[in-house]
């Protein structure tokens, strides 16, 4: 059986690493109010530190998304779980039994987190072809029934995010070969145009266009006989930044449904919360039901059943004591066991290779101290400060933003709760992620399976050409920039893309810059 072991030499880091760390770059933000070269956090300056003042670290550099907060390597006793948690947030896993990070497979999606979250989440790279080698490709593919009133997945014969990698002798459950993405043009009813004439992203070697992908799978790329590709569907969901998340963990349940009953109040822009999740695990700090706020869909209510905690086991298939079975489906396991090559390559009968894909008593792969490590890491990933609030420029966008409305799904602030205990110093925090974490249907042109999304947090994103070279955004990453982002809002958010399109050049420009500050 396959075995994770963390070598002791991934632990010991260089002492030089403490101080890079804990320095900043030449390109800090300018923040005020310092005290002997010490930046002081007060109600004055609050909104320099999106992630509170325990949760926010002042770089602007390649390196902003993945740094620790303050309190990791000030004292706290936090400093080897987060850097052993960040080993294996970037390592790859293997095949091979002994080996530092073994536990891959027996199907997979990638194998790594940080391949799914190239830059630490600045966000994956929009691409032309679905190839989960490629570096820069975040993309989870997901297969789900277009005629369904909730856009089921295919939960039959494919996981939730689809795999499309095996360990041999076993095989993909889709062959990657035989995915088809397209970027299709699209023209809006105001010919992509603004009110004064200015063709969408103007001075771009794009400008004037608007696109979106459509992606196709051919049925002889798909594992299973019975399945009709005809009539399925596919979706793309790109990944999204993985800092602060602790922190919009640290928002208390009752908060969330005071803003979800909130906002039914108003004739527009009327979030939908999460459904009622119930976490079972025991190693869950916080179980018992929870509106779901994780996920475009909000389908997780936790942190410990997040995107994160769960993608360290579903992505890699690396088992953890509480995990001690396969992220598969029954089908799959039907299909493998009674496929005479993997029989003959195994040595083993239908019924034994059945039961293995299928047990609920498979030995751990993953230790519970090295997970425990892992979600030291998760929950302290620090969100870059705020730059530049004090320029002209910027202050006029965010009175526009303001008075667009924007704010209405774009929540400016938090307040985390007084007793997060997975992680203390995250209570108590004033934060400003700029989302609601509720869903908006924004009526978009084939959206996929993600029609009505939650309000994608906008702190640190202005970072995403320093971090990662490129700033696709969106939920599959259609929109090349945040003039587009803006512009492909529609549905609930339709009355601000408007007035956005009727604003001069500068008002433009200038509420671009804000986003870009925050």
């Amino acid at each position: 059986m396959k075995r994770f072991n963390l070598l002791l030499r991934t632990l010991v880091m260089p002492a030089f690493f403490v101080v890079f760390t804990s320095c900043e770059p030449e390109d800090s933000p300018d923040i005020p109010d310092k005290d002997n070269g010490k930046k002081v956090y007060n109600e004055a300056n609050a909104e320099w530190f999106p992630g509170g003042k325990n949760g926010t670290v002042f770089m602007a550099s390649s390196r902003a998304y993945r740094q620790p907060m303050p309190f990791i390597d000030a004292g706290a006793g936090y400093y080897t779980d987060f850097m052993r948690g960040e080993r294996i947030f970037e390592k790859s896993f293997v095949t091979s039994e002994g080996m530092g990070y073994s536990g891959l497979g027996p199907v997979y999606i990638r194998k790594s987190c940080i391949a799914c979250h190239p830059s630490y989440g600045g966000r994956s790279k929009r691409v032309d072809k679905f190839d989960t080698s490629d570096s820069r490709n975040g993309y989870l593919l997901m297969i789900y029934d277009p005629a369904s009133p909730t856009l089921a997945l295919a939960s039959k014969y494919f996981t939730g995010m689809t795999q499309t990698r095996a360990v041999a002798p076993f095989k993909a459950p889709i062959d990657e070969a035989g995915i088809k993405l397209t970027w299709e043009p699209y023209t809006d009813e105001y010919g992509n145009k603004y009110a004064d004439g200015t063709p969408y992203s103007a001075g771009t070697s794009y400008a004037g266009t608007l696109i979106y992908p459509k992606v196709e799978i051919a049925q002889s790329a798909i594992l299973f006989p019975d399945f009709d590709m005809s009539k399925h569907a596919a979706s793309l969901e790109a990944t999204i930044g993985i800092y602060g998340v602790g922190l919009l963990d640290a928002i208390s349940d009752d908060d969330l449904r005071t803003q979800y009953a909130d906002e039914q109040t108003r004739g527009y822009a009327k979030g939908i919360i999460g459904g009622d999740i119930e976490e079972k695990d025991p190693s869950n700090p916080f179980p018992g039901v929870h509106p779901g706020r994780f996920t475009y869909l909000c389908t997780r209510g936790t942190l410990d059943n997040g995107p994160g905690s769960n993608a360290i086991w579903n992505i890699t298939n690396v088992t953890r004591p509480e995990r001690t079975y396969h992220y598969i489906t029954d089908e799959y396991a039907k299909i493998m066991s009674q496929d005479v090559d993997v029989q003959k390559a195994r040595g083993e009968s239908k019924e034994e290779i059945y039961n293995y894909l299928m047990s609920n008593t498979l030995t751990p792969e993953l230790t519970k101290a090295d997970y425990d490590a892992f979600m030291v890491w998760h929950r302290s990933v620090a969100v870059p400060a705020a730059r530049n609030l004090d320029d002209e420029k910027v202050q006029r966008g965010k009175t526009l933003f303001n008075e667009t409305g924007c704010t209405a799904c774009h929540k400016p602030s938090w307040k985390t709760r007084s007793n997060y205990t997975p992680m203390p110093e995250l209570s108590n925090q004033t934060i400003y992620p700029y989302t609601d974490l509720l869903r908006h249907d924004l009526d978009m042109k084939e959206p996929g399976r993600v029609k009505v999304c939650r309000t994608t947090p906008l702190w640190g994103r202005g970072l995403m050409p320093v971090v990662s070279g490129y700033a696709d955004m969106l939920h599959d990453l259609r929109a090349r920039n945040y003039e587009e982002a803006i512009l492909w809002h529609g549905g609930e958010a339709k009355r601000c893309k408007d007035d956005f399109r009727s604003m001069s050049k500068d008002d433009r420009e200038a509420l671009i810059a804000f986003l870009r500050s925050i």
